[in-house]
């Protein structure tokens, strides 16, 4: 929608970014956000990740929100809110991606945006976000948009079957 604020439901964005539409995701962009996911080195099948759309969609505590241009989805973001005996509530952006073609047009800021919105919307404080090591440009672009570091740590993991 022209002139929508870019914090609502569907967005259109001017300048650098003309013609990019943020919108919530369904279950039809698993394709595109399967293939967008499989540039950010986490490959995974169409048909897995329309599930965990669906499955995502029905939560009131995570949303996932895409990038479009000219009718192709170039980016998302998942965001969702999280709450541990050890810390305030907070949400944390679990997934961003621009498509490699699409980046340096503010399509990045304005998804990383639009989650911080959906987080104030929500009543919570602070937007956390984890980058693995290797991701020097990802961390710049971090740092650009007004994000410090504030640990380093190891992720662990346990198979359960």
């Amino acid at each position: 929608m022209a002139g929508a604020s870019p914090t609502g439901p569907d967005a259109r964005l001017a300048g650098d970014s003309g013609g990019i539409l943020l919108r919530r995701a369904d279950a039809q962009d698993a394709g595109r956000v399967a293939a967008l996911s499989g540039q950010l080195g986490y490959p995974a099948a169409e048909e897995a990740v329309r599930e965990r759309l669906r499955a995502i969609g029905q939560r009131a505590d995570h949303a996932v929100f895409v990038a479009e241009a000219e009718g192709q989805v170039v980016g998302w973001v998942h965001v969702y809110a999280i709450t541990t005996v050890e810390s305030c509530a907070h949400a944390e952006i679990g997934g961003l991606v621009v498509d490699e073609a699409h980046r340096g047009r503010g399509i990045g800021r304005a998804l990383t945006e639009r989650a911080e919105a959906w987080a104030r919307d929500a009543g919570l404080a602070a937007v956390r976000l984890r980058s693995n090591v290797i991701r020097a440009e990802a961390h710049a672009f971090y740092a650009r948009i007004g994000y410090a570091p504030v640990k380093t740590q190891k992720v662990f993991e346990k198979a359960l079957t």
